[in-house]
C-alpha cells in the first residue's frame, strides 16, 4: 500500500480524526436545565469554593492537552502548527483507544518560550494534564521544566520521555536475551537532541554505568561547545572523555541506540561491536542501518521504529496508559519513579510470553499493556508521593 496516498485520500474524507460528543443527552427542558442553567450554577458554585472539585464536577479528571508548536514535526521538522494538526488529532486518537483518555489538540503559533509557556499555563485548569508534542531542542528542555515548575498537574513531552520509556523496557528485555548485564553494558546512542538525552537520562536510572551520546560533531565530552541540555549529559557520561566520532564510538560496544538520521551506520560499524550487539535504529521511516544489513554484520537483536520490523519500538506503549494512571490517582506529576515503573511493567509483559531475539517488547495491540503501565504508574505515583487520590 501506498501508505501517503492512501492517507492523504482518507484524511480528505474523514475531515478529521477526533470529535467532541456530548455525554449528557439534552432533549428537553428538564435534561437542558439540569446540563446547563439554571441548575449548572450550582457546580459552578462548588469549585469556587473548593478548586479541587473540578476535577470531580467536569471531564476534567479525564482530559488531556496535545500541544505543539509545530517545530519538529515527526521526521518534517519545522512545517508550522497548523500542519502538525493532523499528528496531534492522531494522538489525540491514540490517547482514545489505547488508554481510554479524552485528549484535545492545541496548535501554539509561538516560537517563543515564554509566550508558548504562558499561554499553555493560563489554559492549564481546564485539563489533567499536559502533553507536549514535535517541538524542537533544545527549545523543549526548557518549556517543559518551566511548564512542570508553574503547573499542578503533570507536564509530559512525549517525544522524550514516551520514547525513552520504551527504549527502556526493550533494553533491559534485549539485555536478558543476550546474557548482558545492566550495569557493565557499554550503551551509544546516536542523537543528541529532545529523544536521545532523555533516553539517556532514563537508562542510566536504570542502571547503565558506560554510556556515550554521539551528535553530528562527534562524541559529546566536557569543554566542548554545545547547548545547556546537552553540556548536562555531558557531564553525567563519558567519563573518560574519549573523543572521536560515531564509528569509534561504537567499536566494542554492547548496544547502539539511533534517533538521528538515515543510513549512517554501516556494516563495518556493527561488526566492530562486541558480540551479541543489540542495534536500535529508530530514525523513521528510514533506520540508520536496515535491520537485514545490521543482523548479517552480527547484530543478535535489532529493534526500529518500524511496524514491518520485529521488535517495533513505539511510543503508544507507554503515553497512553502512563497518563491513564496518572489521571487515575489525580497525580501532580510524572516523575522519573513513575518513568521506570512504566518500563518495567512493559518488559514484565513480554517476559511473561518468553522473550527472544525476535520479541523484546509487548506488540502495539497487545491489550494488557495500557491496564499494566496505568497500574504500575499509579502505584510508582502513590510511593513517590506525587498522587492526591
Amino acid at each position: 500500500m501506498d501508505y501517503a496516498k492512501e492517507s492523504l485520500r482518507l484524511h480528505e474524507q474523514w475531515q478529521g480524526k477526533i470529535e467532541v460528543v456530548s455525554r449528557v443527552p439534552v432533549t428537553n427542558r428538564e435534561e437542558l436545565s439540569l446540563a446547563y442553567t439554571p441548575g449548572v450554577a450550582q457546580p459552578c458554585l462548588e469549585i469556587q469554593k473548593d478548586y479541587s472539585r473540578s476535577f470531580e464536577l467536569t471531564r476534567r479528571h479525564n482530559l488531556v492537552a496535545v500541544i505543539t508548536d509545530g517545530t519538529a514535526v515527526l521526521g518534517l521538522g519545522d512545517i508550522g502548527p497548523e500542519a502538525g494538526m493532523p499528528v496531534m488529532e492522531g494522538k489525540c486518537a491514540l490517547f482514545k483507544a489505547f488508554g481510554g483518555v479524552d485528549a484535545f489538540p492545541l496548535c501554539v503559533r509561538s516560537k517563543d518560550v515564554d509566550e508558548f509557556v504562558r499561554t499553555v499555563y493560563l489554559i492549564s485548569g481546564s485539563f489533567g494534564g499536559i502533553n507536549l508534542e514535535d517541538i524542537a531542542a533544545p527549545r523543549c528542555f526548557e518549556i517543559e521544566r518551566k511548564l512542570k515548575e508553574l503547573c499542578d498537574i503533570p507536564v509530559f513531552h512525549d517525544d522524550q520521555h514516551g520514547t525513552a520509556i520504551v527504549v527502556g523496557a526493550a533494553l533491559i528485555n534485549a539485555l536478558k536475551v543476550a546474557g548482558k548485564k545492566m550495569e557493565k553494558a557499554s550503551v551509544v546512542i546516536n542523537g543528541a537532541g529532545s529523544a536521545g538525552i532523555a533516553i539517556g537520562r532514563h537508562l542510566m536510572g536504570l542502571g547503565i554505568r558506560h554510556l556515550k551520546m554521539v551528535d553530528k560533531c562527534g562524541i559529546l565530552c566536557s569543554g566542548a561547545q554545545m547547548n545547556p541540555a546537552q553540556a548536562e549529559i555531558a557531564r553525567l557520561t563519558n567519563p573518560e572523555n574519549f573523543k572521536g566520532g560515531l564509528a569509534d564510538a561504537m567499536k566494542g560496544a554492547d548496544v547502539f541506540i539511533g534517533v538521528s538520521a538515515p543510513h549512517i551506520v554501516s556494516k563495518e560499524m556493527i561488526a566492530s561491536m562486541a558480540k551479541g550487539a543489540i542495534v536500535f535504529p529508530m530514525a523513521n521511516p528510514v533506520p540508520e542501518i536496515e535491520p537485514e544489513e545490521a543482523k548479517e554484520a552480527g547484530a543478535l537483536i535489532v529493534g526500529t521504529g518500524r511496524s514491518d520490523h520485529p521488535n517495533q519500538i513505539n511510543n503508544v506503549l507507554a503515553f497512553p496508559g502512563l497518563f491513564r494512571g496518572a489521571l487515575d490517582v489525580r497525580a501532580r506529576d510524572i516523575n522519573e519513579e513513575m518513568k521506570r515503573a512504566a518500563s518495567f511493567a512493559l518488559s514484565a509483559l513480554a517476559a511473561e510470553d518468553g522473550l527472544s531475539a525476535d520479541y523484546i517488547l509487548p506488540l502495539a495491540f497487545d491489550k494488557r499493556v495500557g491496564p499494566a503501565v496505568a497500574k504500575a504508574a499509579a502505584e510508582a505515583a502513590r510511593e513517590s508521593g506525587v498522587a492526591r487520590l
